[in-house]
């Protein structure tokens, strides 16, 4: 069953340069179905009808590949100005009744229904107004650090380019998939600023904004890194593909 309370909003604006390809990075197939395709399957496992899809780059070639297959909610974000913008583009679409927002990334295909359940689980049992769904990688260049205080309190999430040398050793990493209390969610999606060398608004910001606010944030750690491996390349795609095998998804 899904959860009657819990709002998606999937992130699938980007163009992902790094792809060396004109089509949209989300459109990119794995095991012959697209990225977005993979994420709004586990999605709809969660929350059959409360799923808003960002769109932004190639926006319509995007929309009609969802289109084939499923019946969601779209956002258009029509600058790319990072992930807590294109968060914020899908808010005015939530209904009144959702209570908490379940956040995931359209280029994480290998996620799994097991994983999201243990996070919302989670996420509602400490009464967490934030839970970030973090992994343990050997090599954790490219990631956002998981930047911990005393009895594993969670300071902030420091993205790559702006960690220091000390920030860059830690190998706990965010996965980029979170759950928000909507109400603080929303509270604090304006105060985010693109104070970054990206000039970006990074939803990891409202982070550091809720921990500054003092509420209750709780990390979560999953086992299997190979889940949340994000596609951000051609090697990457090919990581996936073998993964997905390994998977049994």
């Amino acid at each position: 069953m899904g959860y009657k309370d819990v709002g998606i909003v999937i992130l699938a604006a980007g163009k992902g340069t790094r792809m060396k390809s004109d089509m949209a990075k989300v459109l990119h197939k794995v095991a012959g179905k697209s990225m977005i395709v993979h994420v709004i399957e586990c999605a709809r496992k969660i929350a059959r009808d409360n799923i808003h899809v960002v769109v932004g780059y190639q926006a319509e070639q995007v929309k009609n590949e969802i289109n084939r297959w499923f019946k969601v909610k779209f956002a258009l974000q029509p600058r790319l100005l990072g992930t807590g913008d294109a968060v914020k583009s899908a808010l005015p679409g939530m209904m009144p009744h959702i209570k908490d927002v379940l956040v995931l990334c359209g280029d994480v295909p290998l996620i799994q229904e097991k994983t999201l359940r243990k996070l919302i689980d989670g996420h509602k049992k400490s009464q967490a107004k934030l839970t970030v769904l973090a992994t343990d990688v050997e090599d954790p260049s490219g990631y956002g650090r998981i930047v911990l205080g005393k009895n594993n309190h969670l300071l902030c999430i420091k993205e790559e380019a702006d960690a220091s040398a000390a920030e860059k050793k830690i190998n706990r990493v965010n996965t980029g998939i979170y759950c928000f209390d909507k109400a603080l969610l929303m509270s604090i999606i304006d105060d985010i600023k693109p104070d970054n060398r990206q000039a970006e608004y990074y939803l990891t910001d409202g982070v550091e904004i809720a921990q500054k606010k003092g509420e209750s944030i709780l990390v979560l750690t999953m086992d299997d890194p190979r889940e949340v491996v994000g596609v951000n390349t051609l090697e990457g795609l090919v990581k996936a593909e073998s993964f997905i095998q390994q998977l049994g998804k």
